[in-house]
């Protein structure tokens, strides 16, 4: 509020673009970018000093340096500078030109410093995580335990695992948290790429690399086991028990030696393993 003599004045919020000012901020939509993002203006990284058009571009070209001690990423919410792509002017970073008046982005986020023209991705920022996030935010829920945004599918219907996404995927070992793939939670509660997910299944590899338990309904197939083991009756001499940890239900137990699996008394799961030696049966 600005005080003029006697009288008190409300600060008026600044005008609306005019036509022609509105226009001059579509110059060049679409039209520059790199293969990520399409946008306005490049990133002076403060890191090593260097313009790239995003982060993604600068963590691929310094992750690829020979030298590890020189390899790096950008810490996004540490850039301080832009360069307009379309007038080459460096700037502190806004929404804007300050030059020639071209909006960078129309996605614009200045926490994270983030610029995007293709706004059919459903860019949205989200104060838990720190970081934006696409898919549109009614989408999404932020889960405090796990620490990250997820479908909102899974509101009230997933096994909370404390900061489960703040990790590497197990497969690929990329950094879950903001990476720019689209990740899935197992049964178990843990994280990983849905793309990775994906190829371990067709592996026929059915538990998390994680914690070993199962990550599909295996019960068809553990009723399939139960038939085969029936018709293929062990030697005499291997016929002994066991002692088994059972990876599903974290019970151990004991169950009769057979080559095809060792079945949990607790919960029918063949997802076990022995942990011990073998009895002798004299």
């Amino acid at each position: 509020m600005e005080e003029d003599g006697d009288n008190f004045v409300v600060d008026q919020p600044p005008p609306p673009p005019t036509e022609k000012e509105l226009h001059r901020q579509d110059v060049g939509k679409l039209l520059y970018g790199c293969d990520h993002y399409r946008r306005r203006c490049k990133l002076r990284a403060p890191c090593c000093n260097e313009i790239f058009t995003c982060r993604h571009c600068h963590n691929e070209a310094k992750n690829a340096l020979t030298n590890p001690k020189e390899r790096h990423e950008l810490v996004r919410h540490n850039v301080k500078q832009v360069v307009c792509a379309v007038c080459d002017t460096e700037q502190q970073v806004a929404e804007i030109c300050s030059e020639c008046g071209v909006k960078f982005g129309e996605y614009y986020c200045e926490i994270c410093r983030f610029y995007d023209d293709n706004r059919t991705k459903g860019q949205f920022h989200c104060d838990d995580c720190g970081i934006c996030r696409v898919g549109g935010r009614e989408n999404f829920f932020h889960c405090k335990k796990c620490g990250s945004c997820y479908s909102v599918e899974l509101r009230d219907n997933h096994l909370c695992v404390e900061n489960s996404m703040k990790n590497h995927c197990p497969i690929c070992y990329e950094f879950l948290f903001d990476s720019v793939k689209g990740t899935t939670i197992m049964k178990c509660g843990h994280t990983m790429h849905m793309e990775c997910y994906t190829e371990m299944i067709h592996q026929n590899q059915y538990r998390c690399p994680i914690c070993s338990k199962s990550v599909l309904n295996m019960s068809g197939t553990w009723q399939r086991l139960d038939m085969e083991i029936e018709a293929t009756a062990m030697p005499e001499e291997y016929r002994y028990e066991v002692p088994i940890l059972c990876n599903d239900c974290n019970s151990t137990g004991k169950a009769f030696f057979h080559i095809l699996g060792h079945k949990c008394k607790h919960c029918n799961s063949y997802n076990t393993r022995m942990i011990g030696t073998c009895e002798d049966p004299q």
